[in-house]
């Protein structure tokens, strides 16, 4: 009993990391924000059931979908269209999945140099900056710093306990003083329904949509190899071979073919998430279920939802910035482990172009992984015979 008490406040802090974004895609694209926490909880169960508990990882609304789920759901009004779509994208992950078993994960994994995967790395928390800061934090600069400020102590100055609930510490005290500045509007907690269902919607097949939404699922394969290499750095265990990044792909195509049908977005490996792993050091995924199983909760009480959603988005701001940094110094720490050579040009470069891309460019980590790997196995290095 008294490990399932400790394990609340753990699965909390998890649920507030995924929260923002997973609620951000529905209330862009139109969707339901209760089915897409239902979806999301329901995806993460799905996830941690095929890969057999052993990949500590949240999944929630994935933001490369956005666009075609704000056309065929916000303007079209048809949901049913963007979930033939999301069947699509199931699709791919299931063919490439296979690929994978096939081919065999460590052709793909020696592909896959330290001077490309510590940059990926970073850029994952580098390319979250901008909606930290700017989206969030600088709503209310004040807030998001008191809040930032008292997860930052707990981290830093706490005691062992403290130390386990450091981002749950930052919201509360966050919660607290934007309160007192009258930021919290209680009125949405009041006006919420007591219990609603989520929208399951049934798919309506079009082959424009599908042949649209299908090849987006390659950019978030990607990216749930760069969290898969994150998630490495901070527990120390390679889930690439254990449970297989086969078996993960699948756990991912499976949530997001099933949240389609309850009327959630496509799902993916949350970054924020991974972000909770590295500042508590727990590791457990009955922590991970125990979040999705709370947040399958809240998308059925609306109420309860709606005191979540009443946090001010300068509080989860300030978290934020905590969060994704972690997972930015994560990819700096790989380079120096990895004893990857920077005063070799040709590594120097693949850097630099890694990062412009993954940081500039919207959704960019696909794009700048991509690129990292052709100038490492296709551009001659004619200035050193130095290797990292």
């Amino acid at each position: 009993m008294k490990g399932f008490l400790k394990a609340i406040p753990l699965s909390l802090q998890h649920l507030f990391a995924m929260f923002g974004a997973t609620v951000l895609v529905p209330a862009l694209t139109g969707l339901d924000p209760g089915s897409a926490l239902v979806a999301s909880g329901v995806g993460t169960l799905i996830f941690h059931l095929i890969t057999r508990g052993k990949v500590p990882t949240y999944l929630g609304s994935s933001f490369a979908f956005i666009a075609p789920l704000a056309l065929y759901v916000g303007e079209l009004n048809s949901p049913g269209q963007a979930v033939a779509g999301l069947i699509g994208v199931s699709i791919v992950y299931a063919i490439v999945s296979i690929i994978i078993s096939y081919v065999g994960f460590e052709k793909v994994r020696k592909a896959i140099p330290p001077v490309v995967v510590g940059p990926v790395v970073s850029i994952i928390g580098l390319a979250l900056a901008s909606t930290a800061v700017n989206n969030m934090a600088a709503v209310n600069w004040d807030v998001a710093i008191v809040s930032l400020l008292a997860a930052i102590f707990a981290t830093l100055a706490g005691t062992k306990m403290i130390r386990l609930f450091p981002l749950l510490i930052g919201l509360g005290v966050g919660y607290v003083y934007a309160a007192v500045r009258g930021l919290v509007d209680f009125g949405t907690i009041a006006n919420a329904p007591v219990f609603a269902l989520p929208q399951f919607v049934m798919p309506e097949f079009t082959w424009v949509v599908i042949l649209g939404m299908a090849p987006i699922a390659l950019v978030t394969i990607i990216e749930d190899l760069g969290h898969m290499m994150v998630l490495k750095e901070i527990t120390g265990k390679d889930v690439t071979k254990d449970p297989g990044f086969s078996r993960i792909l699948w756990g991912n195509g499976l949530a997001t073919l099933v949240s389609g049908f309850i009327g959630g977005p496509a799902q993916t490996t949350y970054a924020e998430n991974l972000g909770v792993l590295a500042i508590t050091r727990q590791f457990s995924s009955r922590i991970i279920q125990g979040a999705a199983v709370i947040a399958i909760i809240l998308g059925l009480f609306g109420k309860v939802g709606a005191a979540i959603q009443s946090i001010p988005v300068a509080v989860m701001g300030g978290i934020c910035i905590l969060l994704f940094g972690m997972i930015a110094g994560m990819g700096i720490r790989h380079i120096i482990e990895e004893k990857v050579n920077l005063a070799n040009m040709k590594n120097l470069v693949i850097v630099a172009v890694i990062f412009i891309i993954g940081v500039g460019y919207a959704h960019g980590i696909a794009y700048a992984t991509i690129a990292g790997l052709l100038i490492y196995w296709l551009v001659p290095d004619f200035t050193t015979k130095n290797e990292s």
